[in-house]
């Protein structure tokens, strides 16, 4: 017969012994685990290229981009673990959506269509269509956040790191962290923004055909010279004048964008709320911003439709027809929307020169690709 305390200290004992706990120790205590970062080389782009700006305080790492790649296909960022970052920025589109409205968690559509996240490490003028964050830091914490798109506490998330049979050990690999406990959102952001500061485009043939590299028929054919003369041709001020320039904001740059936030008269309005979607005016509140989105890059936009920021348009001879109507009036409407004649030869050879653009390589690049 076991007497009750002996019974009762060899449960404890049990207890104390069990795998969990054991389990649990080991888990939690991740300085065994080596931490020796490496600096992240980034491939050595164009000279025409700006220099990416780089925050002191997240310093690109190998093990930091590999963290982040990891984070930015992995589900576990939703709620229900039913999408990732990658669900609506997809590799073989640019890292752009294919739907006219990205898809949030539990089906529920979002306001928006999800751009082009290539280069996006260069722009510093806001981000989203309505430039509503700063960073990219802030950007992966707000879309894990937002109701419409992940709508996961960080709180829950960063525990699901916690438990996470592999995610301490890369925390600690990435940032040097002595415990799982340390695991935190501002890890999380960095991690995240240091993978998408990796995604570079810069291989085309407009790059290689557009920048002292040899006579230009040596890159481009006769239809996309053509096409080049009319996206680079001045704005004039009588519209019975030849295509008033695609450059004026997209611009014959690197980026291929002034990375402004215009109205590009897609929807009348006479007053502010007219408006279907606010744009950049429900950031700042001021009207002159009503109906304003982010002048996206042209960079592989023969891979990013449907076009504009609620994908209305679904060819590239839809947009060249919009633009050369002269769009919407509205009262902020740019000055370097008017109409202008555009002939079926002018939309193929503009088309032609927006195909020189696409950068295959960028698409075949193993480093940007699923690493589960």
């Amino acid at each position: 017969m076991i007497r009750p305390l002996t019974y009762a200290a060899a449960l404890l004992a049990v207890f104390l012994l069990s795998p969990a706990c054991e389990r649990e120790e080991i888990v939690d205590d991740l300085s065994s685990i080596p931490y020796d970062p490496k600096a992240y080389v980034m491939p050595e782009l164009p000279y025409f290229f700006p220099e990416m700006p780089i925050p002191e305080d997240n310093p690109m790492t190998a093990e930091g981009v590999a963290l982040g790649r990891y984070l930015f296909y992995d589900p576990i960022l939703s709620a229900d673990s039913s999408i990732s970052c990658a669900s609506c920025h997809r590799i073989d589109r640019a890292f752009a959506d294919d739907q006219n409205f990205s898809t949030g968690i539990g089906g529920q559509q979002t306001m928006r269509n999800a751009p082009s996240l290539a280069n996006v490490g260069f722009y510093q003028n806001g981000l989203f269509w309505d430039g509503r964050v700063k960073t990219l830091e802030e950007l992966a914490l707000h879309t894990i956040e937002d109701s419409q798109f992940m709508a996961h506490s960080l709180e829950e998330l960063l525990e699901a790191f916690r438990e996470h049979p592999d995610y301490p050990g890369r925390f600690r690999k990435a940032f040097g962290i002595g415990s799982r406990k340390e695991i935190s959102k501002e890890l999380t952001a960095k991690a995240l923004a240091q993978f998408l500061r990796t995604l570079l485009s810069y291989r085309s043939k407009y790059d290689y055909g557009n920048w002292d590299r040899g006579p230009e028929t040596q890159f481009f054919s006769e239809s996309e010279l053509r096409g080049k003369i009319l996206y680079t041709t001045e704005p004039v001020i009588d519209p019975s004048d030849p295509h008033p320039g695609c450059s004026h904001c997209h611009h014959n740059t690197a980026l291929l964008t002034s990375n402004e936030f215009l109205n590009n008269g897609l929807d009348p309005a006479l007053e502010p709320e007219d408006f279907p979607d606010p744009g950049l005016g429900a950031v700042t509140k001021k009207n002159i911003d009503y109906g304003r989105f982010k002048v996206p890059s042209l960079r592989n936009v023969e891979r990013t439709a449907p076009y504009m920021h609620d994908g209305r348009f679904q060819t590239l001879e839809q947009v060249l027809d919009h633009y050369s109507s002269g769009g919407h009036s509205s009262y902020n409407l740019d000055v370097n929307i008017m109409p202008f004649p555009l002939s079926e030869q002018d939309k193929q050879d503009l088309i032609a020169f927006l195909k020189s653009m696409t950068d295959e390589i960028f698409f075949q690049e193993n480093s940007y690709k699923n690493p589960f």
